[in-house]
């Protein structure tokens, strides 16, 4: 008997048992405090509610209605994921008309739901304008625009292209010792001094006498990185939009998905002995990781889509292990014995089971990269629950059982309840049961 390994599966026994309990009750320790893990998970509107606004063009018979709607969903679809709605909807109706729905969680609470929605809309049109009233350049001249803290205040970068650098090199040149002006929509924002020719085509854009706020510079970064909006939009409707599955729902499809679990433990633990046992302490495993996951990594909301992908990695996480024993049954039943069968087992099931998840990666990566909204949700908690489960499934679940291995089990039926036939137990092969 190898008393180290059992030591060692005793111990993961144990440490998952008390991050299940954490992971379930959160702790506290003084002024410190540990949420559960799944009050830390985001949720979408489906499961939280939030706002919905419907746009209207204000140019309903201009002849290229149609592809300048479609241009501005692509820039208010690039201004909610830079701002961490990624799970927000953008739907056309009509031919002039936006619906966007907006979820409204913990981490994204705002007082002004109005605000976000003024934000969608706002052109955000900068311009450098010289002593005497000339635009310089706008912000379809900047290469790339990002926030930035300079000197404790916050400020947004930004890098001009090469005729723009060279415009405003000669500006910067020709105004020393004179200011030239920045507006934003027609407003003056701020009127800085020149002190020095600017010859790089970098520098910023600072608030004047109001400074801008950390949000403030994101928001209008994204918006120069958007681009103005091609046509008016005109704010005709807005409200609030209560949870269509709501919390009474989200608790029973929560015990629900316990409950299948608890089936999937059972009948695993039935069906295949103790390597079944091994594959439930996987799976457990594999929960705690995808609710950490889940919990902390930015831009991801739980949503009725993304559930449904949980659900399917969790069933393919299942499936490869059943696929691995099933191997490792036919081993056993070929006479092997156990330490043989496990190493065989697991060696004929890896590329099946590798070909099968790398397929479900690609799915996944098409949808991130050409879905949005709902769809780019469900993406993403399937590619993470599918890289997820194949390292649990495979490597996690390989260790447990080679940990198992330091039992020395000689009982073939702990292994594979089938009853051995009389001439496949008299072909038994050499080595360590």
């Amino acid at each position: 008997m190898n008393v180290r390994k059992i030591v060692v599966l005793i111990l993961i026994v144990l440490l998952t048992g008390v991050l299940c309990y954490f992971a379930l009750t959160g702790a506290a320790w003084g002024i410190y405090e540990i949420r559960p893990l799944h009050e830390q998970v985001p949720r979408g509107l489906d499961l939280t509610g939030g706002v919905a606004v419907v746009y209207e063009a204000n140019d309903l018979n201009s002849p290229e209605l149609a592809e300048d709607i479609n241009s501005v969903i692509s820039a208010m679809r690039i201004r909610l994921d830079a701002d961490g709605y990624t799970e927000a909807t953008i739907v056309k109706q009509g031919t002039g008309r936006i619906r966007i729905e907006i979820p409204i969680n913990e981490t994204n609470m705002v007082d002004d739901p109005s605000a976000i929605t003024q934000y969608l809309v706002q052109p955000a049109l900068i311009e450098f304008v010289d002593p005497d009233g000339n635009v310089l350049f706008t912000g379809a001249d900047m290469v790339s625009v990002s926030p930035a803290l300079v000197e404790g205040q916050y400020v947004v970068s930004f890098k001009l292209n090469e005729s723009a650098t060279v415009k405003f090199a000669q500006a910067t040149s020709a105004f020393i010792n004179q200011t030239i002006s920045i507006r934003l929509d027609g407003t003056v924002i701020s009127s800085p001094l020149v002190k020095s020719v600017i010859g790089g085509g970098e520098a910023v854009i600072e608030g004047g006498e109001t400074p801008f706020t950390a949000q403030q510079v994101t928001q209008l970064s994204n918006q120069i990185r958007s681009g103005a909006l091609p046509i008016e939009m005109e704010e005709i409707e807005v409200r609030s939009v209560s949870a269509t599955l709501g919390e009474e729902a989200l608790s029973k499809g929560i015990t629900a998905a316990l409950i299948g679990l608890a089936l999937v433990f059972v009948f695993m633990a039935m069906y295949y002995r103790l390597p079944g046992l091994m594959a439930d302490l996987a799976l457990v495993i594999y929960v705690l990781l995808m609710l950490l996951c889940l919990a902390t990594i930015n831009g991801i909301q739980l949503t009725l889509p993304g559930v449904a992908g949980i659900i399917l990695s969790i069933g393919m996480a299942v499936d490869a292990n059943v696929v691995i024993f099933e191997r490792m049954r036919e081993e056993i039943k070929s006479g092997k014995t156990i330490r043989t069968s496990v190493r065989n087992g697991f060696k004929r099931a890896f590329s099946a089971i590798l070909d099968s998840n790398i397929t479900t990666v690609i799915a996944a990566l098409v949808l991130l990269l050409f879905g949005t909204g709902s769809i780019k949700g469900f993406a993403v908690t399937l590619l993470i629950g599918i890289v997820l489960s194949f390292i649990t499934s495979v490597f996690i679940t390989r260790g447990l059982v080679n940990l198992l291995m330091g039992f020395h089990f000689q009982n073939k039926s702990l292994f594979c309840p089938t009853k051995m036939q009389p001439d496949e137990t008299a072909r038994p092969e050499g080595g360590n049961a």
